[in-house]
C-alpha cells in the first residue's frame, strides 16, 4: 500500500559484520526507543511504544541481506504497524470514494453537478493534504531516520 517503503543499498562490509553491528542494539528516534533483533536470518526493528500516551503511527522495519564475500546488499523495508493502520487506511479510502464521486459527477452530471464536483475535489484536498503532511512529519520521518541509522551503521 502507500505506507510501505522499500530501500536498497550496498555496503562493503560482510553480512556477519553488519549483523553484529546492528543486532541487539537500541537506538532512539524522537525520544522513542527502537530495538533491533534478529529473526529468521533478517533483522527486525521494532518500536517500544508501550509507555506512549500519544497516538503515533509507527513503522516496523525488516532488513534482509544478500551478499558474497566482502560486499553486501541490504533491502530495508518498512511498513505500518497493524495496530496503527486503521485510521490512515480509513482516511485514504474515504478520500478515494470522494474522488470517485467527484469524477462521476463531473463526467455524468452534464454540467448540472459541476459545482458538486468541485466541492468534492476541494473537500478531498482539505482532508488529504493535512493528513499527508502529518504523515510526512511523523510516520515517514521515522522511516527515514531508521533508514539513515542503518546506512550509517553499514558504512565502512
Amino acid at each position: 500500500m502507500i505506507f510501505t517503503r522499500t530501500y536498497r543499498c550496498s555496503s562493503k562490509l560482510p553480512v556477519a559484520d553488519i549483523k553484529s553491528r546492528l543486532a541487539g542494539k537500541h537506538f532512539q528516534v524522537h525520544n522513542l526507543d527502537f530495538e533491533v533483533s534478529e529473526k529468521e536470518g533478517m533483522l527486525r526493528i521494532i518500536p517500544h511504544a508501550e509507555n506512549e500516551k500519544e497516538i503515533k503511527t509507527l513503522p516496523i522495519t525488516h532488513v534482509e541481506f544478500s551478499g558474497n564475500g566482502s560486499n553486501s546488499q541490504l533491502k530495508i523495508s518498512s511498513k505500518i504497524r497493524k495496530i496503527d493502520s486503521g485510521g490512515p487506511k480509513l482516511i485514504v479510502i474515504f478520500c478515494a470514494f470522494i474522488l470517485i464521486a467527484a469524477v462521476l459527477f463531473l463526467l455524468f452530471g452534464r454540467g448540472e453537478y459541476t459545482s458538486y464536483s468541485y466541492f468534492l475535489f476541494g473537500l478531498c484536498a482539505i482532508i488529504f493534504i493535512p493528513f499527508w503532511l502529518r504523515m510526512e512529519k511523523g510516520y515517514f520521518d521515522y522511516v527515514r531516520k531508521i533508514r539513515d541509522y542503518i546506512k550509517k551503521q553499514c558504512s565502512a
